[in-house]
């Protein structure tokens, strides 16, 4: 029935499940019941996320197989990866022509080669980003907690001020805009976990401060209108009392944060002009030096993303070879500055930067080879348009990752794909409930951290099964 799922079908089932969670009777106190083990020691204190929205071909970036030119009348079968390969600083490992900047960078991390998607039927990139930050399948009964709200929640703020979980970059008013928001929430964990949204870094300032010609009286005075709002809707009639007081808590953090010094961090032209130069290749590396900033102010969770849009971005359902050019030359220096930054203050030691995208991308396989789905593309068998060269369907079985800091190893390879058709994972897959617990076993989480919701345990992972791939910690 799973595979059969729409879209309509994943908002209407979301939907109800958001209601369901609001209705939940939670304790009155500010924590909800909780079990599990206790701490753990920790490798690491604070997350940075960036996130290849819309599917990045892993042949075309990371793990680039036999270099294939273009010309009129080649058959589309012949095409494993549209760039040549260049050196990394990892003796034998390359990377795709164009993220130069990055591969220079990974003596300072790990390379996975080896993860493996969900099989979610007929693919649909929320629903396979929903799984991603989650770690659960939709539709579920209750509004499940993103991944930097488990995090959030669990450890805290480093910076009482600071917001826990930072989204930077997705606006949810393009495309698939209800669908995003569905996972983009603490669920029952509680409003004041939930993503502080900053869709525009260059304008992260306007995040925490009121619109201009508003003095504090009147701001005052809006949010207590906006409270006594939510008193009278859904919240106010169906909330729990947890939720409520969750709510209002948030509200009170965001309103300190108005107030505070630290709302410097979120202006970039406090940013020396060398170093904004360095980040500035548009809206994503404008992200990568926000997060940078605000991590510096003690920021615990943050997502910088290239923002999902249907058939923009990595979503590369035409001229794959020409728009990865762009995206290449939009991460590639922002995202190697981060990672020298860091490590050049020391802050690299203690945080956590993944690379990631929700699956990857081949010509000829939907899905995966043993495991086909229906073709949402039409890739002609010959090509005689270059809109034709370049990585076209939606593929979840072989991508790759790049993970630093937080204790993960320095100079690392995990995992490995067939060099040919169909660059499939060969050896060590790893699904997203490692990657998940991985997260969580380097924060000092324990991995049977779970809440009573509906009478029954909620586990970060489900069923609590997840298990931390300790290969990829240089201390295990």
């Amino acid at each position: 029935m799973k595979y059969l799922l729409s879209r309509r079908d994943f908002l209407k089932k979301t939907s109800a499940a958001a209601l369901a969670t609001m209705g939940m009777s939670a304790p009155l106190a500010g924590l909800l019941s909780s079990c599990g083990s206790g701490g753990m020691p920790s490798t690491a204190d604070s997350v940075i996320l960036l996130f290849m929205a819309g599917g990045m071909a892993h042949t075309e970036t990371f793990d680039p197989k036999r270099y294939t030119p273009f010309r009129k009348g080649m058959e589309s079968k012949e095409v494993l990866s549209t760039f040549p390969s260049i050196p990394t600083a990892l003796d034998g490992i390359q990377f795709s022509e164009g993220l130069e900047n990055i591969a220079s960078v990974m003596d300072k991390g790990t390379l996975i080669r080896s993860y493996v998607a969900a099989d979610l039927g007929h693919i649909l990139h929320t629903r396979h980003q929903y799984h991603f930050h989650t770690c659960y399948e939709p539709p579920q009964s209750v509004v499940v907690p993103h991944l930097g709200s488990w995090i959030a929640k669990e450890k805290g703020a480093l910076n009482p001020v600071i917001p826990p979980f930072i989204n930077i970059g997705q606006r949810f008013t393009v495309g698939e805009g209800e669908e995003l928001k569905a996972f983009h929430s603490a669920g029952f964990l509680g409003s004041e976990y939930g993503p502080f949204l900053i869709p525009d870094p260059s304008a992260g300032l306007e995040a925490v401060r009121p619109p201009v010609g508003m003095d504090s009286k009147r701001f005052e005075a809006r949010n207590q209108l906006y409270q006594d709002l939510i008193s009278a809707g859904p919240m106010g009639e169906f909330g729990s009392d947890y939720q409520k007081e969750s709510l209002k808590r948030s509200m009170e953090q965001a309103y300190m944060l108005l107030n505070s010094p630290e709302a410097k961090a979120f202006d970039l032209s406090q940013e020396p002009q060398e170093s904004y130069d360095k980040y500035n290749t548009g809206k994503f590396g404008l992200g990568c030096l926000l997060a940078k900033r605000l991590v510096d102010q003690g920021a615990r969770y943050i997502t910088v993303t290239t923002e999902y849009e249907p058939f923009f971005g990595w979503d590369t359902h035409d001229n794959g070879h020409t728009r990865l050019k762009d995206m290449k030359k939009m991460i590639d220096a922002p995202v190697a500055q981060l990672i020298r930054d860091l490590d050049q203050s020391g802050k690299l030691d203690r945080t956590l930067v993944i690379l990631a995208s929700e699956f990857s991308r081949d010509m000829l396989t939907e899905g995966r080879p043993d495991l086909k789905v229906l073709d949402q593309v039409e890739v002609p068998d010959i090509i005689d348009d270059m809109k034709n060269y370049g990585m076209h369907r939606h593929f979840t079985d072989g991508c790759s990752m790049l993970l630093f800091g937080g204790g993960i190893k320095r100079g690392h390879v995990f995992g490995k794909t067939a060099d040919e058709r169909p660059c499939k994972t060969i050896e060590n897959p790893i699904k997203i409930d490692n990657i998940h617990q991985t997260v969580y076993h380097a924060l000092g989480i324990p991995a049977d951290k779970n809440y009573e919701i509906e009478q029954r345990p909620f586990y970060t992972t489900p069923d609590g099964h997840g298990k931390a791939e300790l290969d990829l910690l240089a201390k295990g």
